[in-house]
């Protein structure tokens, strides 16, 4: 594009800028959300509230599945 098409242009820049930080927090926010070792840690932290009788077997299982659910997003099998 041109030095014409980059003034016409100018005036978007700070929604362009907005738009461009917005990605990257969202894939940076994915990125923590699927990461295999955050999930592996909440998932002991869940056994540790089962043992100590902080949650039921209901509750456990229901949030285990979904931990499982995020780490076969991240990694589906082949």
């Amino acid at each position: 594009m041109g030095l014409l098409g980059e003034l016409l242009l100018l005036p978007l820049a700070p929604v362009r800028g907005t738009s461009w930080v917005l990605r990257q927090v969202v894939t940076e926010a994915e990125r923590q959300y699927y990461d295999p070792s955050a999930i592996q840690r909440e998932l002991s932290a869940l056994e540790r509230q089962l043992d100590a009788g902080e949650i039921d077997e209901a509750e456990f299982d229901r949030r285990e599945d979904e931990l499982l659910d995020r780490l076969e997003k991240r990694n589906p099998a082949p």
